[in-house]
């Protein structure tokens, strides 16, 4: 997915550039589902931990929040809504999904219960990142992985939103075939995620 570049794979591509300075990482960006070994990827990267029997999995960020947010000045503007049924009377910036075109149904928390709730607006977007600017410039509310917007909510410039609704993740895995680990370029790149992801105290799944 196209967020997994600003969230997890910087860092890694960056130490991997500083310690194989010859390897070329290519790395295609797509909110789509892809079979990774139909298309000849060496590897790919998911939200969520499930995976298929044959692949082995890296835990690239901790687990992370779903949340909304909308600049101070679209909120003075239009009001704060104060439970998910007051969304409907605002401009909520839609999210297409590519696989099968359908706006995603912003999934909130009410009361330990996973509710998906139907939004409407006049942007519609398939790149978070977007959602994110229209955010910031006014255009109203979005929904977005808490990791994006953090420093935008500590400096004052979004806030969130019915924050008690914010959707548990698992958080971003890398994951591989388990035989295409024994290729040396593969086994580079992972043991970089690993060492970092361990550096951050985090733990690969079981």
């Amino acid at each position: 997915p196209r967020l997994a570049a600003p969230m997890a794979l910087a860092p890694v591509l960056a130490e991997l550039a500083r310690r194989h300075p010859r390897l070329v990482v290519e790395l295609h960006s797509n909110d789509a589902f892809v079979d990774i070994v139909a298309a000849g990827f060496d590897a790919g990267v998911r939200l969520g931990v499930a995976l298929q029997q044959d692949m082995v999995g890296v835990r690239l960020t901790p687990p992370f929040r779903a949340v909304m947010a909308a600049s101070p000045a679209y909120l003075a503007a239009r009001g704060t809504p104060r439970t998910p049924d007051e969304l409907g009377a605002h401009n909520c910036i839609g999210f297409r999904q590519l696989a099968s075109g359908r706006l995603y149904e912003w999934e909130l928390n009410l009361g330990g219960r996973t509710v998906a709730v139907p939004t409407q607006g006049t942007a519609v977007v398939t790149d978070a990142s977007v959602a994110r600017e229209l955010a910031l410039a006014g255009v109203g509310i979005a929904y977005l992985f808490e990791p994006l917007v953090a420093d935008d909510v500590q400096a004052g410039r979004l806030q969130q939103v019915l924050p008690e609704t914010a959707q548990a993740e698992d958080g971003l895995f890398l994951y591989f075939p388990q035989r295409a680990a024994l290729a040396p370029k593969l086994r580079a790149f992972v043991d970089v995620a690993r060492e970092l992801a361990g550096a951050a105290g985090l733990t690969a799944p079981p």
